[in-house]
């Protein structure tokens, strides 16, 4: 027993002399980095790597879509908010107003209005910036093109500017899905409202 404890402490004197006899560049210096609570652990500071990559068609199509989309928003919020503060403002005026033909007169006087303002700005508009329009006036009065000319200028006029809308490969009753296909839209729109402090 004695001569295995005696080869035991012989043993760890040797890993310890041996340890003492190692070159200089066993150990290597770093420098430390205290935490708020106190500990201290090691630091190392690395040299800047650059990296490189190509993007992929897919992603260069997706990205190329995108920016479509967000200088279309960036185009049409503004006509989607005016659309929503003068159809509350005609509701007001409409409200209690039972005669056909006074409402017919108060909703042509502004549209008359409308087509001062707007009609040469709206006809510049792109037709994919048209489509962008019409969700985004979806957004805003949560009814789609369609029931807007229908409960304003009647079924007739509605029907007909949905012909005019399925030629152009578009569709005026197209609804607007903010958690769904029109996610992307919708987070344009908030970056829009952000910038520029439009209310939600």
């Amino acid at each position: 027993m004695m001569v295995v404890l005696l080869f035991f402490c012989a043993g760890v004197v040797g890993n310890v002399l041996h340890a003492q006899t190692r070159g200089p560049y066993d150990t290597v210096k770093v420098y430390a980095y205290i935490t708020p609570e106190g500990d201290t652990i090691p630091e190392s500071i690395l040299p800047p790597v650059e990296v490189l990559g190509k993007l992929t068609g897919q992603w260069k199509r997706h990205w190329a879509e995108w920016t479509r989309l967000r200088n279309a928003v960036y185009v049409t919020y503004p006509y989607a908010i005016a659309a929503s503060r003068i159809m509350n403002e005609i509701n007001v005026k409409l409200e209690n107003v039972t005669d056909k033909k006074q409402r017919r007169a108060i909703i042509k006087s502004r549209e008359k209005e409308l087509k001062r303002d707007f009609a040469d700005k709206l006809t510049q508009l792109s037709v994919y910036q048209g489509k962008v329009l019409m969700k985004l006036i979806y957004r805003q009065t949560g009814n789609n093109c369609y029931e807007i000319i229908q409960e304003y200028k009647g079924g007739f006029n509605a029907a007909f500017w949905q012909t005019i809308a399925i030629v152009f490969g578009s569709n005026l009753k197209q609804n607007y899905d903010p958690y769904g296909k029109d996610l992307d839209m919708e987070k344009i729109v908030r970056d829009v409202q952000l910038m520029y402090g439009y209310k939600s």
